[in-house]
């Protein structure tokens, strides 16, 4: 008995072994060649809503209503997108540049001063290890210089390979346009065609996971980008009002960080005030404690007025996810490896799958 045991756990091992390589392999060098088309019929579908109703109120074909809804669409993202991305690259390369001249007239200070504070206590304590502290000081020092003039180079030459693969960006962009065009004007025709390809269990599977999406994870997604939006343009114009160079990158930044469970925009705003009070400038400090302040406190009453539920993981599973995710797939792992262990959750709750064992 115990050797049937054994074989039947070898075998389910061996099973989804192999399911997960067929995932990942799918994944990793399947998924970037269909990535256009993807996103074209995820476009499509956020605009099926509005071209069923202006076709029924306009007295419109559906096609042509669909036709002038992408156009408006892409027209209205392309130029929201450009806007942005102008005024973030020539912020982001002056800061770039500027990056060691920033490193040795503001950070280097405040470590000469950290380290003179530390050197005076020990002094007190036992003078014969203050040699060894200034050079270690010293190699401190030399090493936070290195690497944020690497930082600097490698920040520029990450620009200019995204300068040179503007080409083919250009082509994919061209082939979601053009997709997204097609599926919008056939979108119910095209998913039907599929559905029909399914069996009947398959097909029920299906329209679960579509249902959860759609009914569940997209509206926590589409209540996060939009409270991280919201957090942009309050930390954009706070910055801003208080004089902070290069605002509108940094507002981008700490509002991508801000995605983070548990850290948020205090990860980075709690650190920056108190390093900017310790080395004195504390009108700047105030300034910056106060937009953490109006942040926090608009996020805490918006978040539970927008988020209608949230994707039902811990916090450190969360976090597991979302490094696990990044490090096999970059940005789309990122956020499809927390989104994706949700839906599996959600599922072995239901009882569609079995994966583990529930209380």
């Amino acid at each position: 008995m115990k050797t049937e045991e054994r074989k039947v756990f070898i075998i389910n091992c061996m099973y989804f072994a192999i399911l997960l390589a067929a995932a990942f392999a799918i994944l990793k060098y399947g998924l970037p060649m269909v990535t256009p088309f993807v996103t074209a019929f995820v476009i499509a579908y956020l605009l099926k809503g509005p071209i069923c109703f202006l076709s029924g109120r306009l007295h419109l074909n559906q096609k042509v209503t669909a036709i002038l809804l992408v156009l408006l669409f892409y027209s209205t993202a392309g130029l929201l997108i450009a806007l942005l991305c102008i005024k973030m690259f020539s912020q982001g390369k002056a800061l770039i540049v500027n990056l060691p001249a920033i490193y040795t007239n503001r950070a280097e200070p405040v470590l000469a001063g950290i380290f003179s504070s530390i050197e005076q206590s020990i002094l007190r304590m036992d003078p014969s290890l203050v040699g060894a502290l200034e050079e270690l000081e010293g190699h401190f020092v030399q090493s936070a210089g290195q690497m944020v003039s690497g930082l600097s180079i490698s920040a520029m030459g990450w620009i200019s390979g995204f300068a040179s693969s503007l080409p083919g960006l250009f082509i994919n962009l061209l082939l979601m346009v053009i997709a997204t065009f097609f599926t919008a004007m056939d979108y119910d025709r095209l998913t039907s065609f599929c559905l029909l390809q399914m069996g009947e269990k398959s097909r029920g599977i299906f329209l679960k996971i579509q249902a959860y999406v759609v009914g569940t994870l997209f509206v926590c997604i589409r209540s996060y980008a939009l409270i991280m939006s919201i957090t942009f343009v309050e930390l954009a114009l706070g910055l801003t009002l208080i004089g902070v160079e290069h605002s509108l990158l940094i507002a981008f930044l700490i509002a991508v960080f801000d995605i983070l469970p548990v850290l948020g925009t205090g990860g980075i705003m709690i650190p920056w005030t108190i390093i900017t009070a310790i080395t004195g400038d504390h009108k700047l400090a105030l300034g910056l404690l106060i937009v953490y302040l109006a942040i926090t406190v608009i996020r805490n009453i918006i978040e539970p007025k927008i988020v209608g539920s949230q994707i039902g993981l811990h916090p450190v599973v969360t976090l597991v996810s979302m490094f696990v995710g990044a490090q096999l797939f970059g940005v789309l792992g990122l956020f499809g490896f927390p989104i994706g262990l949700s839906l599996l959750r959600h599922l072995n709750d239901t009882g569609t799958v079995r994966l583990f064992r529930t209380a």
